[in-house]
């Protein structure tokens, strides 16, 4: 310990140089020359002692009640200033500590307490707020450890998807390897049978005319060519051969076998992509919505400059559309008229009402324009799987629709109409922030409108969908291009302007 060590001679040692006070020390003031370090303030005192100086307080009965605190540089921060007293009494009118001389003085009629009841009191709210921080603390730290835990969650989960979804893959590519084998087996099997039979035509055709020789010739030829698409498209020309004059009324027909593989190869393929695009919504849907912590909303435009950054080019599904609904210029306009259309059986085809969905699925942040001409259109978002058969748009809980008519506007959700107000525009806006679940409908003409805005929680990819009624016309606004001038809800003709 730091002290004064006695010798062996029973004389007292000078003391190790590490025992004197530094610059960065608190001095014994009772040490006389070199000052040893201090051990102990005794604030009554005002005086710091080192170890030797110390034992009197520490001894002598007098000293009980003087406090003894760690050195300390700031006692004369205890005197008063303005009478050289000991400050032992705190002014809560003043929140200062004052002598007792002051209390004759400026602090005379303010609410006193003596320094130590004063830190009494102070103590109890320290330990109150300790306690809030450490709870706070406490708090934090099982935060932290429910965030690590998500995040080793997140991880393991991650690397289990990715391992299962690059098996998949790699069965799924191995099935298209194989079955492309199988084709490529089959058309080359095909491919020897009828060109052993072209040879044996050939032998027999050599008879005829020079003309038909050439025509061998270059039949020959052409069954030598490597370039299996190349053979595919001169064959026909080569083979349509005149009337044979021989004996054996040889014909030979043009090749279609190989087409036909073509047309189903090509059919499987729309297929697959179809499939993968829909589904792979999906899956970046999921993946999106992994988010420990998410973010805020970001706030809905305020102009229509700020929501057509946010615009979607949409055209409209030929699957889904009723067998009354027509479409043209490029599936972006559609039309209910009184002949049906000669559409293929699809399971997605609207079959009672006159409906259609979008092709595009929709996530994120999403606007679109919808030009409308009619008695009464629906304007609506759903997701893929509404009933194709019983339902219409905003009459159940996986739609929602605004409907438009030579009165005005209303929402339908579940059955539940809401009449809207706002101008009659020949143009709606439909603003989407899927993640954050909001849907806005906006009447658009010099200025947007909001009709209506909702806001739910979206569980899977939305759909553009529409509601006509005979003779009704839609079409989606080309947002990247000039369009005519928006009309008045109450002109009601059935052809749209594109352009100024």
């Amino acid at each position: 310990r730091t002290g004064v060590p006695t010798g062996v001679s029973g004389g007292t040692a000078a003391p190790a140089d590490h025992c004197y006070a530094g610059p960065e020390d608190v001095a014994c003031d009772v040490c006389t020359g070199r000052k040893l370090k201090a051990i102990k303030s005794c604030v009554v005192c005002l005086i710091s002692y080192c170890e030797k100086h110390i034992q009197l307080h520490l001894e002598s009965p007098a000293f009980e009640k003087h406090k003894l605190v760690a050195p300390s540089k700031k006692l004369q921060e205890n005197i008063c200033s303005r009478h050289d007293e000991v400050m032992k009494i705190f002014c809560r009118t003043d929140q200062q500590s004052i002598c007792y001389l002051c209390l004759m003085d400026e602090h005379k009629g303010h609410e006193t307490v003596p320094a130590a009841a004063e830190r009494t009191e102070k103590q109890k709210e320290l330990e109150v707020r300790r306690l809030n921080i450490q709870q706070r603390i406490q708090e934090r730290e099982k935060d932290v450890k429910l965030l690590q835990q998500e995040v080793e969650a997140i991880n393991g989960s991650a690397d289990k998807a990715v391992e299962d979804s690059e098996k998949m893959f790699t069965e799924l590519i191995r099935l298209l390897q194989k079955r492309s084998s199988d084709v490529k087996q089959q058309v080359r099997s095909q491919q020897e049978t009828e060109v052993s039979r072209v040879k044996e035509l050939q032998e027999k055709l050599e008879q005829e005319i020079a003309e038909l020789k050439r025509k061998d010739g270059e039949l020959e030829q052409l069954s030598h060519t490597e370039d299996h698409n190349q053979f595919l498209h001169n064959y026909p020309s080569l083979s349509a051969l005149s009337e044979s004059t021989h004996s054996s009324s040889i014909n030979i027909r043009p090749l279609s076998y190989f087409e036909d593989v073509t047309a189903a190869v090509s059919v499987t393929r729309d297929k697959l992509q179809d499939i993968l695009r829909d589904k792979w919504t999906n899956i970046s849907l999921t993946v999106t919505e992994v988010d420990v912590l998410l973010s805020p909303p970001q706030p809905e435009p305020k102009t229509r400059a700020g929501f057509l950054k946010y615009s979607r080019e949409l055209t409209l599904d030929p699957n889904t559309a009723h067998l009354n609904v027509v479409l043209f210029e490029g599936n972006r306009k559609a039309k209910a008229i009184k002949k049906q259309q000669s559409y293929s059986d699809h399971p997605d085809r609207f079959t009672k009402w006159y409906q259609v969905l979008s092709r595009e699925s929709l996530t994120g942040r999403c606007y679109w324009e919808v030009e409308w001409r009619g008695r009464e259109t629906d304007i609506a978002v759903s997701y893929k799987d509404i009933n194709r058969l019983r339902t219409t748009f905003g009459y159940n809980d996986i739609s929602w629709a605004v409907r438009c008519d030579r009165n005005g506007y209303e929402f339908w959700h579940n059955k539940v109409q809401t009449v809207l107000s706002g101008p009659r525009s020949s143009r709606v806006g439909v603003y989407l922030d899927h993640r954050a679940g909001i849907l806005s409908f906006y009447s658009v003409s010099k200025n947007m409108t909001l009709l209506h805005r909702i806001q739910t929680t979206f569980t899977q990819p939305l759909y553009a969908g529409f509601l006509f009624s005979e003779g009704d016309t839609l079409l989606f606004a080309y947002l990247g291009l000039q369009l005519g001038p928006i009309l008045p809800a109450q002109v009601h003709d059935t052809k749209l302007k594109i352009g100024p």
